[in-house]
């Protein structure tokens, strides 16, 4: 495997000792759409779904629990000390409110809209941006308000998805993505980005991921301003758009750690 999948190859090679596998024949095509580096999960869905389809390819059961553990053998090489975010989220099967070390619960969205992703073509700089962070918080009490903001917009974004209260979800959005940018985390063609979708009819975009690169999420009421939103932005540089439906949900689709996991 080439050397920027050495983080799977080590998940492999695990899974087939935990199996008691190792000589097992076998061929593992991976073929993604999801960008690597732009802070969209990519490392975290492939090490789900190569786990999902060895217990499957051996007939072994798989506990949800059982999965992230597994999946975070290649996180932990790829990120060095990964929240679990990434892999909690890909492996479920409706929106999650994650919090380290608690858990999960799921957040039913009561209203239908769109979210456009854009992709600036900007490697993100996850390592980079938390160090800045980090120098941040050290020599100014800016950013510890800057921070604790962005956890009261989580809070209130949540209500929002339960409410439908989309144009509240937006501003949200919004004022997050001034905070990150105070932060230092954002970059000129991600705030381009935001200005450009919030112009163009969207109710709000802010960066998704690590930050300085990777990746634009805006929130629309319809598909017709979504595809006006990814349009423009297209036109402004980014090297491609997704168009994702937001749909309303209701509480099914988190696993207890002893239920077995399908896909």
């Amino acid at each position: 495997m080439p050397d920027n999948e050495t983080g799977i190859q080590l998940l492999i090679k695990t899974i087939l000792i935990e199996l008691q596998q190792e000589t097992a024949p076998f061929n593992i095509k991976v073929q993604s759409d999801i960008p690597s580096e732009r802070g969209m999960g990519s490392s975290a869905a492939t090490a789900i779904a190569i786990t999902r389809a060895l217990f499957h390819f051996f007939e072994q059961p798989l506990s949800h629990s059982e999965l992230l553990r597994l999946a975070d053998v290649s996180e932990q090489y790829i990120h060095g000390n990964p929240s679990g975010l990434d892999a909690a989220t890909v492996s479920a099967k409706a929106p999650i409110w994650f919090v380290r070390g608690r858990r999960l619960q799921t957040v039913p969205i009561a209203q239908n809209g769109f979210l456009v992703i854009a992709d600036t073509g900007i490697l993100g700089q996850t390592g980079l941006a938390v160090k800045h962070v980090k120098n941040q918080l050290a020599s100014s009490p800016d950013a510890e308000t800057a921070i604790e903001m962005l956890g009261e917009n989580a809070k209130f974004a949540r209500k929002c998805l339960t409410t439908g209260d989309f144009k509240t979800l937006g501003d949200l959005m919004n004022s997050s993505q001034s905070f990150l940018a105070k932060l230092g985390v954002s970059h000129p063609t991600l705030d381009l980005f935001a200005q450009l979708a919030n112009a163009n009819g969207a109710l709000g975009a802010k960066l998704t991921g690590g930050g300085m690169g990777g990746c634009l999420i805006a929130l629309t009421q319809d598909i017709a301003t979504a595809q006006k939103v990814a349009t423009i932005l297209t036109k402004n540089g980014a090297v491609k758009t997704w168009i994702e439906p937001l749909k309303s949900t209701d509480h099914k689709g988190v696993q207890d750690g002893n239920s077995s996991c399908t896909h």
